[in-house]
């Protein structure tokens, strides 16, 4: 006898400002399982403090029901599943809605879930949701949080994070990544990976993914003294990288360029070209159907071997794992990076 889940009742919390995406991107995740479905999976209510009309920092305005309307209906069947609190500001102040994170606190014990997208991490924080636990946010804001809510501890890095009931996602479009997680939570990978071929994601990014790549990392850090060395390993993962060889390329002594290296970018040379090489691999491992032995030769292994046991070590999963759960659909991989066909 197959039995049918309930709709889960999602609540997204809305106020003046918040990006667009932030809320847009995760409802159409969730709409568009409903859909694929045939059924209500998720029960779906934009929820602002007076229930008026929000204007978007995009311009565009949203409808809501008040929290006095959603306080009623939860009433009426005490039903929380999801909660989620979406991002945006305006400048570089994070406005937080007093009326929200009471709201929050008022419910968060019975909410089977709760979510943070971007900056809605502060609202979360704000109402003490998050204390002791590991979370990120946008990437630009992670300082900030860290240093207002101490008992936090922030991660940049991921593109979500998941710690027991308790999820928080990374800026913008980490938003749908979020929302696929919590599809394939619920209802499973082949669910989840439906709704993504409809959305037109090809690729469903890992939660440990970088918020962005490397290269861009590295150049987003210090005064850039290092760019053009940056752009130079990208350039020549194949070679020979050891520190005297970068030091000869910067044109100082290994000494000076070690320290002031580590001193500007936060990370030893070696870890940014361990960083630089694991990320070709990754990407030719999604955009190409290249043979492993060939991915590690580009990428600066060398041998089949070395590149399986970085993948382990730093992914838990071997390279042929990688690609078959991330990869690009079939028709979507690059031909010209096909190996020829033998004979």
């Amino acid at each position: 006898m197959n039995s049918v889940h309930p709709p889960r009742r999602v609540v997204f919390l809305a106020y003046a400002g918040m990006n667009l995406l932030d809320l847009s991107g995760p409802m159409q995740v969730l709409a568009t399982t409903n859909r694929l479905q045939g059924r209500e999976v998720y029960r779906l209510h934009v929820v602002s403090a007076q229930g008026e009309t929000i204007l978007t920092s995009a311009g565009l305005p949203v409808g809501t029901q008040s929290l006095q309307e959603m306080d009623r209906l939860l009433e009426a069947a005490p039903d929380l599943h999801t909660l989620v609190s979406p991002g945006g500001s305006s400048g570089d102040q994070f406005p937080l809605d007093a009326a929200l994170v009471a709201w929050i606190r008022q419910h968060a014990e019975a909410a089977v879930r709760i979510c943070s997208v971007c900056t809605g991490a502060f609202h979360l924080a704000e109402a003490g949701v998050l204390d002791g636990l590991r979370v990120t946010t946008h990437w630009d804001w992670a300082q900030e949080l860290q240093r207002r809510y101490p008992a936090l501890q922030v991660d940049a890095d991921p593109i979500y994070i998941r710690q027991g009931r308790i999820w928080t996602s990374a800026g913008v479009t980490a938003g749908i990544d979020l929302a696929l997680a919590l599809v394939e939570q619920d209802l499973g990978h082949a669910s989840a990976i439906a709704t993504a071929r409809q959305l037109v994601m090809f690729i469903k990014r890992p939660g440990g993914q970088s918020q962005f790549s490397t290269p861009l990392a590295t150049q987003s850090t210090g005064a850039g003294r290092f760019a053009e060395l940056h752009a130079w390993i990208a350039a020549h993962l194949a070679d020979d990288l050891r520190v005297e060889n970068l030091a000869h390329q910067a044109g100082m002594s290994p000494r000076t360029f070690a320290r002031l290296y580590v001193a500007e970018t936060g990370r030893t040379p070696a870890r940014t070209v361990e960083l630089m090489r694991l990320e070709a691999a990754r990407r030719a491992l999604e955009e190409t159907r290249l043979p492993l032995k060939r991915i590690a030769s580009q990428a600066g292994y060398g041998e089949e071997q070395n590149l399986r046991r970085v993948f382990l070590r730093q992914l838990g999963v071997s390279p042929g794992q990688y690609r078959e759960r991330f990869a690009a659909a079939p028709a979507a991989l690059s031909m010209a990076q096909a190996e020829p066909a033998a004979g």
